[in-house]
Order: C-alpha cells, then sequence, then structure tokens
C-alpha cells in the first residue's frame, strides 16, 4: 500500500513533468526554428531525470512524516519545516557549521581550503544544493565543474568551448546518484516504520 502511494504520486509527478518539458522543447523548435541536436535531447532527458529524482525525494520525505507522525497536520507542518530548512536556510547553516567543524588556523593556510571543502561537504546534504548543482551543469554546456574553477581544472580548455554531453553527465554524476539514494533512503526508513506499526496493531 506504501509503495503504492509513493508510486503514484511518483507517476503523476512524472506525467507533469513530461508534459512541460515536451510543451517547452515545442515551443523552443517553434520560435527557434531549430530543432534540438541529440546531444540536447540528452542533457533534456537527464535533466527530467533529474528533476524528478529531486521531487522524490521530497515525495519520500512527506511519506515518511506522515507515517512516523498520527496527526496529517502535523506531519504536513513537519515535511514543511525540514524542506524550508534544506532549500531556504541550509545555505547560511552550512558555512557555521563548517567553521565549527574544520576551524581555521591563522598559522596554517591549507586550514582555508580544508574549511572550504567542509562547507561544500555539508551543503550537498541538502537535496536543494545537489540539485542545483546538476541544473548547472547540464543546462549550460560551458560549465566544467560544479565547484569553483581552479586553475589547473581549466589549463588548455578553451575559453566558453561546450562540454561533450557524456563528460557532463559524467560530472554530475554524484549528485544524481545522491538524490536517488536519499529517495530510496527516506521511502526504506518510512516502509520500515510503517511495517513495525503493522506488525504492533
Amino acid at each position: 500500500m506504501l509503495f503504492g502511494k509513493f508510486l503514484g504520486g511518483l507517476l503523476v509527478i512524472a506525467i507533469a513533468l513530461l508534459t512541460l518539458w515536451l510543451l517547452m522543447t515545442g515551443l523552443g523548435i517553434l520560435f527557434l526554428g531549430l530543432p534540438p541536436s541529440a546531444a540536447d535531447i540528452v542533457r533534456g532527458v537527464a535533466y527530467l531525470a533529474a528533476t524528478l529524482a529531486y521531487a522524490g525525494v521530497w515525495l519520500a520525505l512527506a511519506i515518511a512524516f506522515s507515517t512516523l507522525i498520527r496527526s496529517p497536520a502535523t506531519s504536513a507542518l513537519a515535511a514543511l519545516s525540514v524542506w524550508l530548512v534544506l532549500a531556504v536556510f541550509w545555505d547560511m547553516i552550512a558555512p557555521l557549521l563548517a567553521s565549527v567543524l574544520a576551524p581555521i588556523d591563522p598559522l596554517d593556510p591549507m586550514t582555508v581550503v580544508t574549511q572550504f571543502e567542509t562547507q561544500q561537504a555539508v551543503s550537498r546534504f541538502s537535496p536543494q544544493t545537489l540539485y542545483g548543482e546538476i541544473t548547472g551543469m547540464l543546462l549550460n554546456p560551458a560549465a566544467r565543474l560544479v565547484g569553483p574553477l581552479l586553475f589547473d581544472q581549466v589549463q588548455g580548455a578553451i575559453a566558453g568551448a561546450p562540454l561533450p554531453t557524456v563528460q557532463s553527465l559524467l560530472v554530475v554524476w554524484p549528485q544524481l546518484a545522491g538524490l536517488v539514494a536519499a529517495m530510496i533512503l527516506l521511502f526504506t526508513l518510512a516502509y520500515v516504520v510503517f511495517q513495525r506499526q503493522e506488525v504492533r496493531a
């Protein structure tokens, strides 16, 4: 029953996203007069899959809260609160957590790099950050990395040259896998709690 509820919600979201994607593609062909290339279609399908995974994370979170909390209003407010923290306030919380986990030593300049890497790792606990990195990479073929560019990473690259689609997908593969893993983890949590409630009943 729980799997059907999750799958049904995900299917409705997938149909809505696919309809919007086809509509935007059709309008783009109509107004620009150019059909998309095969690489553009692959980027668009990957973006559609990432958007579905991102929506699936929040759907699984809502189902998990509705399983944990009996009151529908309280579970909706709890899910909304978690969304608000992770989507809106997490960019402000991540630097504070990074400064606590990896403080800067004035005598060691490498601690600045360590704190920055820690801040990136903490910020990626938010699905919003993962989804933003995926969309920034897939929708901008000239992008080379999801983080800040360093000199040795752009050495030899032609400025403004698009990155091949396969390379862009390889760059954002960890972020996409993180979204899918978060969705599966939250649904598994909801399923285990639901099964325990059924056994106790």
